[in-house]
């Protein structure tokens, strides 16, 4: 081993060790790698750029941006709808398919972060019973398609930058279907061991919301009860007004009626809950096209306090519809446009193009701040963005047009439509997963370049000996496995990739197999919930204890590997 390969491999090894034995951001640890690189002279500005500007890593910046897009159609909705009834064992089931089927096409992390808030509404079983198989679902839907997961197109870049073809979008959907029929049946048989916990509701005070029933809406003629409007999670029906008069507390054998305005006190998810109950429309919903929602507080000093919303022509004046009205603990009736407003009242608005201009928002309110949710887009462009993705996807697999411009394109277009703003093209940029790939990207490239993966190859090749070809490709899935659970996957699969083409050109067969074993490593993580994105994303909302992966990652591992392990060989010979 040369001098300038100790350097690397030390690097290398002391990046391991602060991931693992850190709190620090991976992003930070690994720009400040590259950094030292760079100011050893180990790595030059013009290949830093190129591996930041690489078109894989580009295009998981795209897809992730798009996302945004997606959530806000009609598609989630339509799927969540899929696994809302029946018993534990239907709802995993179609919980699985749903969200492998989305993960496939969809980055999967988007699709968890998505389908987050429509499980906490499962209004018969607790979301802690419900949320980790939904991220171990989206592990395995990523590894049906090129672009499930981010750590497909990582793996996909080094292949075609060591000039080989660059893998097909389905060219592994095979493995990852046996992969996804055997993980069904162990979310099916070990999920009960997961604990029930109740969702906690918040203690802060809910929002005040009004729907108004339809003319032919199929609520019409049936109960309250019937209409499942009794038991909605984290929104409950506060009071029914007919023809002005009020019909509180409502019983859950009151039937609904044509023209009924349906007072609501929920959280800021209610929104969207709201506007995808068919045959109910939400206040001023014709305002709605997308909008991320801003949250007010009206100031002592507003003009418009003592008035309604009616009275002071809020929408005119500001350019913002309001959506939702809070007032502490207080609870608020008669319909949202009749409702006066006082100093202190919080307003959850759904903003106008010209609201952030207005020079009257410092005069009437004290905070405005983002909140993480949004409104959903109405058909026409739910349409557009739902097409728009397919035929993206369709041309490139056909060999039609390049997946990047493709993407580039409906971004573009999504913009035009007013599907996405620039604000949140911004909020929304990965900045630390292109942090993280593109440094990895850089440090793999250094691997390669200076002959470090070459000589870990033949070490591995050295202490394999006796255990063949065989022994090998177990042992890069392994190691990349390893990887994954301590460090993160994108990063495991940038360090695990050159060692791993390395040892197949050892043995001289083929680099196919030795691909693949990264990149189902670089997914099997199930243990922990800090090795993969969508684990982390659960932990907190299903309120879980690291104990509780356990329990069902560990059989969901060994399931996973051992598939893994013998399929790939059988589709991609050595």
């Amino acid at each position: 081993m040369t001098s300038v390969q100790g350097l690397v491999l030390t690097i290398l090894l002391g990046l391991v060790v602060l991931l693992i034995a850190t709190k620090i951001k991976p992003a930070l640890l690994f720009v400040g790698a590259l950094l030292v690189c760079y100011i050893g002279g180990l790595i030059d500005v013009p290949e830093l750029m190129a591996n930041f500007a690489n078109e894989s890593l580009l295009i998981l910046v795209l897809l992730m941006i798009i996302s945004g897009a997606l959530e806000k159609t009609r598609l989630i909705t339509l799927i969540s709808h899929c696994f809302a009834k029946g018993s534990y064992s239907q709802v995993i089931f179609k919980l699985t398919l749903s969200t492998a089927f989305l993960s496939s096409f969809m980055n999967n992390t988007a699709v968890v972060a998505s389908l987050i808030s429509a499980v906490k509404r499962n209004n018969q079983h607790a979301p802690s019973k419900l949320l980790i198989p939904l991220s171990y679902a989206a592990i395995c839907g990523g590894t049906l398609t090129l672009v499930g997961a981010s750590t497909n197109l990582i793996v996909n870049s080094f292949v075609v930058e060591k000039g080989l073809p660059s893998l097909g979008f389905f060219e592994f959907s095979l493995v990852g279907l046996v992969i996804l029929a055997a993980g069904l049946l162990v979310l099916l048989t070990f999920s009960h061991l997961l604990p029930n916990r109740e969702d906690k509701q918040s203690e802060q005070a809910s929002y005040f919301l009004e729907a108004k029933v339809k003319i032919g809406s199929p609520l019409i003629g049936l109960t309250v009860s019937k209409n499942n409007l009794r038991n909605l999670q984290q929104l409950y029906l506060a009071e029914i007004v007919r023809e002005g008069e009020k019909i509180c507390p409502v019983s859950p054998d009151e039937i609904i009626r044509e023209k009924d305005r349906l007072l609501f006190c929920g959280d800021v998810d209610s929104v969207g809950v709201l506007q995808d109950f068919q045959g109910l429309e939400l206040f001023a919903e014709h305002q709605l096209t997308g909008q991320n929602l801003v949250e007010v507080i009206v100031s002592p000093s507003a003009s418009l306090t003592g008035k309604t919303l009616k009275d002071c022509r809020f929408r005119e004046n500001f350019d913002a519809v309001v959506v939702a009205i809070r007032r502490g603990h207080t609870p608020l009736d008669g319909g949202l446009g009749n409702v006066e407003l006082r100093e202190g009242d919080t307003l959850l608005l759904a903003p106008g193009k010209t609201f952030a201009q207005n020079q009257n928002l410092a005069r009437n309110f004290v905070v405005i701040s983002g909140v993480d949710a949004s409104t959903r887009l109405d058909g026409k462009r739910s349409c557009a963005v739902i097409l728009g993705f397919l035929s993206v996807i369709l041309l490139s697999v056909f060999n039609i047009v390049p997946l990047f411009k493709g993407l580039l394109v409906l971004l573009i277009v999504s913009l035009f439509i007013g599907a996405l703003s620039w604000n949140e093209v911004r909020r929304r940029f990965p900045l630390e997963i292109w942090g993280i790939v593109g440094a990895a990207l850089s440090l793999a490239h250094l691997m390669s370049s200076t002959g470090l993966a070459d000589t870990l190859g033949r070490f591995l090749q050295l202490q394999l000996n006796g255990f063949g070809v065989l022994g090998a490709f177990i042992a890069i899935y392994l190691v990349t496995l390893i990887l994954t659970e301590l460090i993160t996957n994108n990063a495991a699969a940038a360090l695990a990739f050159p060692i791993a083409y390395s040892l197949a050109l050892a043995y001289d067969v083929s680099t196919t197999p030795f691909i693949m074993a990264v990149i189902f490593g670089a997914s099997a993580s199930f243990i922990s919930p800090f090795g993969y994105q969508t684990n982390l994303m659960v932990y907190s909302a299903g309120d879980y204890e690291f104990k509780d992966y356990l329990k069902i990652g560990i059989p969901m591992s060994i399931t996973y590997s051992s598939v893994a392990l013998f399929t790939i060989p059988q589709l991609f010979p050595f």
